[in-house]
């Protein structure tokens, strides 16, 4: 079972729901050690003084913020007493459509589970907001921080999202973009007509698991056959070629688009031409049993 981040209630209308908060997400990746080159000996992160160098031991750390040019120290117990309730509850304060929410919003997913008397609130809250189609907005305070977040529920468990603060999201005005709409570019109809349709040709379920991290595959055999050939403490200078970019005329476009649709009409008819294993292993049964029949 994952472990417990945070105890406290949900909190909406006059309804209470105790919950505890889970991690959602775990880190699948390469995890790289840092080595000082030529001894191999590790270097890890240290606690040090920055003026001195000097290293500082975790229980002679404390908090502190700086005011008028002075820092005032907190302790952990002080910064709770601030606002009590705000580090024990997530205070739903509206509701609005999943849809309104801007993707670039959403950080990091949690599983919110109900702990001793909080089933039927929890699964109250959960059911209602399949029902409505709706999202929780709420505040939360998580590792002495305030967090925006989305309560949304899933068929089995309310899950909670931070959110960014709008102070957070920059604004994309700063960047030279394209004119909103087709002249942007000066599309023509039909290319946009090929593009839609491309589109459509290559949407599909979406199917998480198809989906795999090929990057890291590839670090993991470079390991292995650097390990195999003895050469493990070995740092080679490699200059990896760079693929030529293709930058294609605007005069292409539609020969370009027109080939891609070609592509994905054929990857779709060959994909249809073999069955999934379910139905390969159901049509292999059938036609034992019609075997046997006979």
């Amino acid at each position: 079972m994952a472990r417990v981040m945070w105890k406290g209630a949900i909190s909406f209308g006059l309804l209470h729901a105790p919950v505890s908060l889970h991690p959602a997400s775990q880190q699948d990746e390469i995890d790289f050690d840092w080595l000082r080159r030529g001894s191999l000996q590790a270097v890890g992160y240290q606690r040090v003084v920055k003026e001195t160098g000097e290293e500082v031991g975790k229980d002679d750390i404390v908090k502190a913020v700086k005011y008028e040019d002075h820092y005032v120290v907190l302790s952990d117990e002080e910064i709770k007493s601030a606002n009590v309730k705000s580090t024990h509850t997530i205070d739903i304060v509206g509701f609005t459509d999943a849809e309104d929410v801007n993707f670039l919003f959403f950080e990091t997913p949690y599983y919110l589970a109900p702990t001793k008397g909080g089933e039927k609130v929890y699964v109250l809250l959960r059911e209602a907001l399949l029902k409505t189609k709706k999202i929780g907005i709420a505040l939360i305070v998580m590792h002495n921080k305030q967090h925006l977040a989305a309560l949304i529920a899933t068929p089995r468990a309310i899950v909670l999202n931070t959110l960014r603060w709008a102070s957070e999201v920059r604004s994309p005005e700063a960047l030279d973009l394209p004119e909103e709409g087709q002249k942007g570019a000066a599309l023509k109809p039909k290319e946009l007509q090929m593009a839609t349709q491309l589109i459509n040709n290559m949407s599909e379920d979406w199917r998480p698991e198809q989906y795999k991290d090929t990057f890291r595959d590839d670090i993991m055999a470079l390991v292995r056959k650097k390990y195999e050939e003895g050469r493990a403490e070995e740092i080679a200078e490699v200059e990896a070629e760079m693929p030529e970019e293709e930058t294609g005329k605007e005069e292409d476009l539609a020969e370009l688009l027109r080939q891609s649709l070609q592509g994905s009409v054929h990857k779709r008819t060959a994909e249809k031409k073999v069955p999934p294993p379910a139905a390969r292993k159901s049509a292999g049964v059938r036609a034992r049993a019609s075997k046997s029949v006979h």
